[in-house]
């Protein structure tokens, strides 16, 4: 497929997942546009790394959206641009639903307006609750216990009725735990405030915090903590682009698990952070969370059968790696 006339805009692409997404974009030949509030995205990263011209500005803007819209032919949107912080969802909901399925609407509604119907959509496994088999398929039940995934279950709704109604044609990525760095240590995980494993693993090693907490060490697993599908966001990125290629040559809505299809536990992320930094890591054993399940696995066979996706970074140890460099790089 000749990608270099085909222009992509992605949302939340100054973000952490989105620069490894438009980076993969470009080296496949596609020209990116990245609309983003800056919230949480990184301008200089954006500017420093990556030749897609960025916008500033929110999905709630319609006037931006439109003006994006009617100005330059857009063949695609990736959409990134939502808050992701499970138990802020919880505290603050208006916030969740307004931004990621209100502004998610208003995206929509722009493309519609404007004829674009190639839409490649984050999601997330937290539409499924808690696992009723392990490993989760795309068919599993979907039973979300918050409402970070209670909002992103209704995008994917909506979705599947958009694409009968207006030929919305869609790929939806519902992934596990993204994690690692930018090979070349370009893109890394840099979220303020930090709620993910690895990075608050890492941080302890470098001295940056006392301990790392294990919440629970009493769960049906063989170390007693829980388990986790931690899949490498180079590999995450790759796959959008695969998405993106089979939609715009098939046009045919399609949902992708995207996972490792294996688990590591607490336990065995903080082991191998030990390895693989030589330092040592002090842990807090602390009681359950609510609503943490025992183990979360995806089958990402779906995506390997029909786009030919193969993650290539598999190894946990490489993706700590991958990860202890970059917060080396950014001095956290």
């Amino acid at each position: 497929m000749d990608s270099f006339d085909r222009v992509v805009l992605v949302t939340g692409g100054a973000g952490y997942i989105g620069t490894h997404a438009v980076k993969a974009l470009e080296d496949r030949g596609f020209q990116v546009i990245i609309l983003d509030n800056l919230v949480y995205g990184h301008r200089e990263l954006v500017e420093a790394n990556l030749k897609a011209k960025l916008i500033v500005g929110d999905l709630s803007d319609r006037e931006v959206l439109d003006r994006l819209f009617s100005t330059t032919k857009i063949d695609a949107v990736m959409h990134f641009a939502a808050f992701a912080y499970v138990g802020e969802s919880v505290t603050d909901p208006a916030k969740y639903y307004q931004n990621n399925v209100v502004g998610t609407l208003t995206l929509l509604d722009a493309m519609r307006k404007h004829g674009v119907s190639n839409f490649v959509f984050s999601s997330t496994c937290a539409t499924y609750g808690n696992p009723q088999t392990i490993p989760i398929t795309e068919d599993h039940p979907q039973q979300p216990i918050n409402p970070y995934g209670a909002g992103k279950l209704t995008v994917e709704r909506v979705l599947h009725d958009y694409d009968p109604a207006y030929g919305l044609k869609s790929v939806i990525f519902r992934y596990f735990n993204a994690a690692g760095a930018d090979p070349d240590g370009l893109f890394g995980e840099d979220h303020n405030p930090e709620t993910h494993l690895i990075p608050l693993v890492l941080q302890t090693a470098a001295g940056k915090r006392a301990s790392v907490s294990i919440f629970g060490t009493d769960y049906d697993t063989p170390d007693g903590t829980c388990i986790r599908d931690y899949i490498h966001v180079t590999d995450l990125a790759q796959a959008h682009v695969l998405g993106l290629e089979y939609l715009l040559e098939h046009r045919v809505s399609q949902i992708f698990n995207l996972g490792n299809g294996s688990g590591f536990s607490v336990k065995e992320v903080i082991d191998t952070a030990k390895q693989v930094t030589g330092k040592e890591i002090s842990i807090e054993e602390c009681p359950r969370r609510a609503g943490d399940p025992a183990i979360l696995i995806g089958s990402s066979t779906k995506a390997r059968q029909i786009l030919g996706w193969e993650p290539k970074y598999a190894d946990l140890a490489k993706i700590v790696e991958h990860a202890w460099n970059w917060h080396q790089h950014r001095h956290f």
